[in-house]
């Protein structure tokens, strides 16, 4: 087999990073624009507090709540559109494929943060700390985590060790600002002849 004859990784840069700076900046401010005239209250307030802590880089942990149709994945792509109009980066994650096709340069969370299959409580996410995964978590604004709900706690504690391990600090997920959804009402227990 012929070998490389440049260091393509040196050439490029970081394809996960470029990735996540492709998007036209002048496209994503009309769309998030014309998006956020479409928001009802509760989406507008949701979206204005994810904004400010992110200007601030206080770090913060969100989660929206709601049933299916409530505009939870519009706020979402609304947020995307809004940052990398900034040429900021928003890694977008969901604990399935369908729901992860939805969002906007989504992905799963066991593809994007290297969740583990087997979890348990002192598991940490496969991505190491010289790694393009590692610079990409490093760079990120947010983390939207969409359909938290349906994975074990397990799933959330790994990545938060591991951003916290990454990034060098011991604040939640490393710092950076956290957006979780998901209908709690959607993994109801299962009670035999209940109504």
């Amino acid at each position: 087999m012929p070998l490389p004859q440049d260091n393509w990784d040196q050439r490029f840069g970081n394809h996960l990073i470029n990735e996540q700076l492709d998007y036209d900046p002048v496209q994503q401010f009309e769309e998030a624009e014309q998006r956020k005239l479409m928001f009802n209250a509760d989406q507008q307030a949701a979206f204005d507090e994810i904004m400010s802590a992110i200007e601030s880089k206080s770090g913060q942990c969100f989660f929206l709540h709601g049933p299916g149709g409530t505009g939870k994945t519009f706020v979402y792509n609304t947020l995307c559109c809004a940052l990398r109009a900034q040429g900021k980066i928003v890694i977008c994650v969901a604990s399935s494929g369908i729901a992860a096709l939805i969002l906007m340069g989504g992905r799963t969370s066991h593809f994007r943060l290297k969740i583990p299959i087997e979890i348990h409580e002192k598991s940490t996410c496969s991505i190491k700390k010289n790694s393009f995964e590692a610079e990409l978590m490093r760079r990120a604004d947010l983390l939207i985590y969409d359909e938290v709900t349906m994975q074990h706690r397990h799933c959330q504690e790994a990545v938060d060790r591991t951003l916290r391990d990454i990034h060098g600090n011991n604040n939640l997920f490393g710092g950076i600002t956290v957006v979780f959804g998901g209908d709690f009402q959607q993994i109801l227990r299962v009670i035999f002849k209940g109504s």
